[in-house]
């Protein structure tokens, strides 16, 4: 699904994907996090992404022109979760909504890991 902005000069779409990638590059500049988690299904396993797969840690849907994402993140060992989580909502929502122009509807976060040092 796209979003599509129209007016009298054409149309402007945005594929999920890059609303995705952007969300990503968000997410991991936000404290705490160390990076996005895909979830192998077929044993279990947690995978840290790297950045060239931010997108597969991250859901996006688009219905009317507002935004759901689910963010698969992994966390640093120590770190207070709730406050990251506060802090990585509303900073994804803050910079989201200021640079595709579409208004975030709802961030839901899945804690996949802690990286341990």
């Amino acid at each position: 699904m796209f979003a599509i902005f129209e007016n009298e000069a054409g149309k402007i779409i945005i594929d999920k994907e890059v609303i995705a990638k952007i969300a990503g590059v968000i997410a991991m500049s936000c404290y705490g996090v160390v990076g996005m988690a895909s979830r192998n299904m077929k044993d279990g396993f947690v995978k840290l992404l790297g950045f060239e797969n931010l997108t597969r840690g991250i859901e996006v849907e688009i219905n009317d022109n507002k935004v759901n994402i689910k963010l698969h993140i992994i966390v640093e060992y120590g770190t207070n979760i709730s406050a990251i989580g506060e802090s990585l909502i509303s900073t994804v929502k803050y910079k989201l909504e200021h640079l595709i122009g579409l208004e975030v509807e709802n961030i839901n976060l899945l804690v996949e890991g802690l990286r341990v040092e």
